[in-house]
């Protein structure tokens, strides 16, 4: 598998190794700081072989990761390293400069941790750094061996909305906070030349994407292989994909007979972002519409249109990136 494999990866194929027999250790990035290759949170699952999935650095710092997991797997240990990434190791990996890592390693010997991981998401993986006692927390409840405080609670429950894995210190505990969500889903009405850029840049980005067009000449797997397409009016359409509040909606067609019914349902949505295409004068004549809908003055400011940042875009891919960064940006809160 790639280096950069997605962490549901990573723990499927730990699950795999742990049903099949196999001692297992998996190593995850729990602080950076300055230049980092991997952000927090990220894994790399390691078996008693040496076969490795995932990545904590890019390659500068694996093969002594790997020494330390295969130690934990023989004696059962956690262990936190850290490490300074030089800054020619840094221009190996892609980065301008150097930084700082910290790795926590924990030998993991029953699949059954690693199931809730991936089937309840959003859930947090906590884990007392002195200990390396264990815990699960949802926005529901919390459950597992650590006693956690009210304090630490709204904490974790604070990372989970933001998608944030981080260490948290209270007292004379230092807990990590490990967040894992489902992937960021992205919905866009109208299968438009923007749309051929938009796809594979949200997919690069993190996003599972959907193409909604009731015309089957243009949304067509030719045109948008390896994408999932929905050939149905967007307002049926999207009632069938859940939308969350990890879900981003972008009308495309210029058509207010198929961008005005996904705007009906998507405002009523906890969709986190919401963009349209189309000038200011356009959109001037669809807030009319939307009015007319009954809808108000704080269903309006949700809309980001015209869609995307203002880089001065003029190409369908332009505009898509224009639109991926607006999105990004959205998800981020700046």
């Amino acid at each position: 598998m790639s280096e950069f494999t997605n962490t549901n990866d990573v723990l499927a194929q730990a699950t795999n190794w742990i049903e099949s027999g196999d001692g297992v250790a998996i190593a995850t990035v729990i602080a950076t700081w300055g230049s980092s290759p991997r952000p927090v949170g990220s894994q790399l699952a390691i078996n008693k072989n040496g076969s490795f999935v995932g990545s904590v650095s890019g390659g500068c710092i694996e093969g002594a990761v790997i020494t330390e997991a295969l130690a934990a797997i023989s004696d059962g240990k956690h262990r936190i390293l850290e490490f300074g990434v030089s800054n020619e190791q840094a221009w190996e990996v892609g980065l301008a400069c150097g930084g700082d890592i910290k790795v926590l390693i924990t030998r993991v010997d029953d699949s059954e941790y690693l199931f809730p991981l991936i089937k309840d998401q959003p859930i947090a993986s906590i884990i007392d750094l002195s200990s390396g006692n264990k815990s699960y927390v949802t926005d529901s409840k919390a459950t597992g061996s650590l006693d956690l405080t009210e304090k630490m609670l709204i904490k974790i429950r604070l990372a989970l909305q933001h998608d944030q894995s981080q260490l948290y210190h209270e007292n004379s505990t230092e807990i990590f906070i490990h967040v894992f969500t489902p992937p960021l889903r992205c919905a866009i009405i109208g299968a438009v030349h923007i749309s051929q850029a938009l796809a594979p840049m949200a997919e690069i980005a993190g996003f599972d994407v959907t193409i909604i067009d009731p015309r089957d000449s243009f949304a067509t797997n030719s045109r948008f292989p390896n994408v999932k397409i929905i050939n149905k009016w967007p307002d049926e359409a999207l009632s069938e994909l859940n939308i969350d509040a990890r879900t981003a909606i972008i009308t495309l067609t210029h058509d207010p007979k198929l961008d005005d019914p996904a705007l009906h349902f998507g405002l009523k949505t906890d969709a986190f972002y919401i963009g349209c295409l189309g000038s200011r004068r356009t959109h001037s004549l669809r807030l009319e519409r939307l009015t007319e809908s009954g809808f108000e003055t704080a269903d309006f400011s949700r809309i980001k249109a015209p869609v995307g940042l203002d880089l001065g875009a003029k190409s369908p891919a332009e505009i898509a990136t224009s639109i991926l960064a607006e999105m990004i940006a959205t998800k981020h809160g700046k």
